[in-house]
């Protein structure tokens, strides 16, 4: 036997799992561009300006009539940006579909059913000219799923905030077992809902004039929220068809329809540094930065960072979007499906809406289903069905990629050993592995 020939042959097949473990970590190409490299097309887009003219009536926000015109200042990228939260700054009403996956293979799930009003008129301009203090939006929910909390409700009601006034939102829970309503304390921020990897920030937006916006450079995305091998096909709820089922990979970045696919189907993004502004977030704030991927044309943001005070990368949001509400023309896209990632626990959160639906609420509705009060009748408004629970724990969606290459002055994009080796391990099967051979 030729032990010689056989080391070396072990060394080489070492080294080719090696490479195979590491090439999803990096990108095949280069596909993102610092400032320097921008071309005469994009500078033209680009309003490097850092003291513009400031709105008379409130003096720390731009003077341009939002939603701007290009040159973009990457303050006004920023706004626009604020456009597109997690819950839509339109009236609707949806099926909100959520869960998480632990690395040990557990699921948690839910389903409610959310009834969306807004104070006065829609879209970020619409709460942008609110009054500090004043509420914005009234969130009716009922909750659908497990069977065991059917029934339980919540109630929000988001406030326009400024320095001076820091309350975010009130809301308040009925217990379907109690018969009471209660009003809870206000979360925290940068709190991450209990055993989720998103925060109350994540979900309802954050104020532009709360960061120090910066423009990186460009990039072209190819792929945000990733589906498994094991998964497909997904049942939808789509308004006017019903229940219809679709192969995951047909779910595109921008909806079906998008105009601006590249022909490669990649979607162009401008990427933007938010930096907190302590002079406007709470004290302690633990979110110091964010880098967000805007797609050029309607500045939604397909993929957004969030790092910690060490400067280290510590969740990845990616979503899929739809266009939803045509009366809002370019700003009618909605969050779709968003997978957040937590880095540190290693924690994978979903949130689908399914069946959305824009509404006008007439006057009456407003004044009869917007109220803690109505929670007490113990009975919904209007039913929206869903199937998109996740069936299996091999089913869930994946980590994010990481493209650890791309601005890497602004990037710090390190795993621990252990979540390096899932994460590896996840991409060379094509869906989660878990630490218990018995939940794969």
């Amino acid at each position: 036997m030729n032990f010689r020939r056989l080391s070396v042959n072990g060394l080489l097949i070492v080294i080719a799992l090696m490479i195979s473990a590491n090439a999803s970590f990096s990108e095949p190409q280069k596909t993102w561009k610092p400032l320097i490299d921008l071309s005469p097309q994009e500078l033209e887009l680009y309003d490097p300006s850092q003291n513009t003219p400031r709105d008379a009536s409130i003096p720390y926000i731009p003077a341009e009539k939002y939603p701007f015109s290009a040159p973009y200042t990457a303050e006004e990228m920023g706004y626009r940006y604020a456009e597109f939260p997690h819950i839509n700054r339109w009236a609707n009403t949806m099926n909100d579909v959520f869960g998480v996956v632990t690395p040990s293979g557990y699921i948690n799930q839910g389903a409610w059913i959310t009834y969306t009003s807004l104070e006065g008129e829609p879209g970020f301009e619409g709460y942008m000219r609110h009054k500090p203090g004043e509420i914005y939006a009234k969130w009716m929910i009922w909750q659908t799923f497990p069977p065991d909390g059917q029934g339980g409700q919540q109630f929000w009601t988001p406030y326009r905030s400024d320095k001076n006034f820091r309350t975010k939102l009130d809301f308040y829970i009925y217990s379907k077992g109690l018969r009471r309503i209660r009003r809870m304390p206000e979360p925290r921020r940068d709190q991450r809902f209990p055993d989720n990897a998103q925060t109350i920030d994540d979900v309802m937006g954050r104020d532009p004039w709360e960061f120090k916006w910066e423009v990186l450079g460009t990039d072209v995305l190819y792929e945000t929220v990733r589906f498994p091998n094991t998964r497909p096909k997904m049942v939808l709820n789509l308004d006017g068809k019903g229940f219809t089922e679709k192969p995951t990979e047909s779910l595109k970045m921008m909806g079906e329809n998008f105009e601006h696919y590249r022909s490669d189907g990649g979607v162009d993004c401008w990427v933007l540094k938010a930096t907190a502004d302590p002079d406007w977030v709470p004290d302690g704030y633990a979110e110091k930065y964010l880098v967000i991927w805007l797609e050029k044309n309607t500045f939604y943001p397909l993929r957004t960072e969030k790092y910690g005070l060490d400067d280290r990368l510590i969740m990845v949001d990616d979503r899929l979007a739809r266009f939803e509400n045509p009366a809002r023309k370019e700003l009618g896209y909605s969050a779709y499906l968003s997978v957040y990632w937590n880095l540190d626990h290693d924690l994978i959160s979903y949130s689908f809406h399914d069946g959305l639906k824009p509404r006008v609420w007439t006057k009456e509705e407003k004044q009869s289903i917007f109220t803690a009060e109505f929670m007490r009748r113990e009975w919904m408004y209007e039913m929206v069905k869903t199937q998109a629970l996740v069936e299996k724990p091999d089913q869930f969606f994946l980590r994010s990629k990481l493209y650890p290459n791309k601005f890497p002055e602004h990037r710090n994009v390190t795993l621990s050993a252990e979540i390096q080796k899932r994460y590896q391990a996840q991409e060379a099967a094509g869906k989660l592995i878990f630490e218990s051979a018995g939940n794969e």
